[in-house]
This record gives C-alpha cells, structure tokens and sequence, in this order.
C-alpha cells in the first residue's frame, strides 16, 4: 500500500516538474520575442528620425535628441513621449501640406512595430499573471512588460 502511494507521488511530483520547466521555458522564449520587438522598435523610431533629419534639416537637432533617448526595458515612456513633441514638431512645420512618401512609409514601419511589441507584451503578460506562475514565481526577476500605448486592462 505505502510503495502505490510513493509512485503516485513520485508521478505527480514528475508531472509538476515537467510542467514547471515547460511553462519556464515558454516564458524564457516570450522573454526573448519581447526583447527581439522592443528592439525592432528602437530601429524603427531611430530610422524614423534619420528620415525627418534628411526632409527637414530644421528638425534635425529636435530629431536627434530624440533619437538619443533609448527604449528600455521598464521605460518606453520617456522615449515615446519624446517622440510626441518630434510628432507635434513635425504637424506644425508640414502643416496641411501632406507627409513626404519616405515619411508615411517610416511611420508605417513604427505603427506596425508598436503593434508587434504590444502583441508581444499582451503574450507575455498573459502567461506571467496566471496564479500558479506568480506563486511559483516561475517568471523569475524579470520586470513585468509594460504596453507601448498605455495600459490595456
């Protein structure tokens, strides 16, 4: 009787461990896609700056304080917010005359990197605040991702 009750908790132990190691793992890789897209975002924002650099030589020390604050893993605020009064600059100096092609593609570019990233960060979140990986805090210390365009609840 006691050596059926170790093997069943021996085979529940085992199936716990490899379901930690799994979900861990999984985490590590949503870890990894999140860094990967926070960093594709970065590039596109900086090759957005170099594009308004080059149209708009007037802009070009506003586009390039711009393009040295760098995204962070607990910080994308500080960079977006920069990127605001770039936008705000930028309507003011085009006004209703239009964006310049090379403009509206490098904006695409970033609209569709913002996307990728909070995608990423929605994945991300999703798995770390399920109750079990918190109380097993199989996320590790990583810092919990935050939106690029706000926070969705």
């Amino acid at each position: 009787m006691t050596l059926v009750l170790w093997v069943i908790v021996a085979v529940v132990v085992a199936l716990f461990a490899a379901w930690a190691f799994n979900t861990a793992q999984r985490l590590n890789r949503l870890h990894i896609r999140l860094d990967r897209s926070r960093d594709a975002l970065q590039a596109t924002l900086d090759r957005r700056c170099a594009v308004v650099a080059a149209l708009y030589p007037e802009l070009g020390h506003l586009a390039s304080e711009t393009e040295q604050v760098r995204l962070g893993a607990t910080d994308l605020r500080s960079r977006l917010a920069q990127e605001e009064v770039l936008t705000a600059a930028l309507r003011e100096r085009v006004g209703a005359a239009g964006l310049p092609t090379a403009l509206q593609d490098a904006n695409t570019r970033v609209e569709l990197a913002l996307r990728f990233y909070d995608d990423a960060v929605e994945d991300t979140r999703a798995l770390r605040v399920r109750p079990t990986v918190r109380a097993f805090r199989l996320s590790g210390t990583a810092p919990l991702p935050q939106y690029a365009r706000g926070d969705r609840s």
